[in-house]
């Protein structure tokens, strides 16, 4: 294997193209899971009064809320969707994000707040600059 200081594009701070596939990925799927997990327990009874302590209504919001999050799951999984489209599940996903950390901030839920939306937030944050640089990787090809 060949060491960091004798790869000149290491030592530029930049990553090989398959290191980046490979973390972007990683990453990826984890937070697409997060997601998915999410969409599930929204449906759930208990999520209906999750949704109800923050003071969302109950009835459709949810369904609409999960169906879009595993429709941006799909877009970002399935290669075949073009990149303008997984740019606004990218958006969708930040707009959900910020969302739940508000309304949970709103009713002073701060470690619901800071820690699950936090943390997805961090993946949904790592997918993104991955997926970034390997439309540029592609882009200079």
């Amino acid at each position: 294997m060949e060491s960091p200081l004798h790869n000149p594009a290491l030592v530029a701070g930049k990553t090989a193209p398959k290191a980046t596939a490979i973390l972007f990925w990683i990453v990826t799927a984890l937070f697409c899971l997060e997601m998915s997990f999410t969409a599930y327990y929204e449906l759930l009874p208990q999520g209906a009064q999750a949704f109800a302590r923050l003071g969302f209504p109950g009835g459709y919001f949810r369904l609409e809320l999960s169906l879009a999050k595993l429709l941006g799951v799909a877009v970002l999984l399935v290669p075949m969707f073009p990149a303008r489209v997984k740019e606004w599940a990218y958006a969708g996903f930040a707009i959900n994000l910020v969302s739940a950390f508000i309304a949970h901030l709103s009713i002073s839920d701060r470690r619901l707040a800071f820690v699950p939306s936090m943390l997805t937030g961090v993946l949904w944050g790592l997918s993104y600059f991955f997926w970034r640089r390997l439309q540029a990787t592609a882009a200079s090809a």
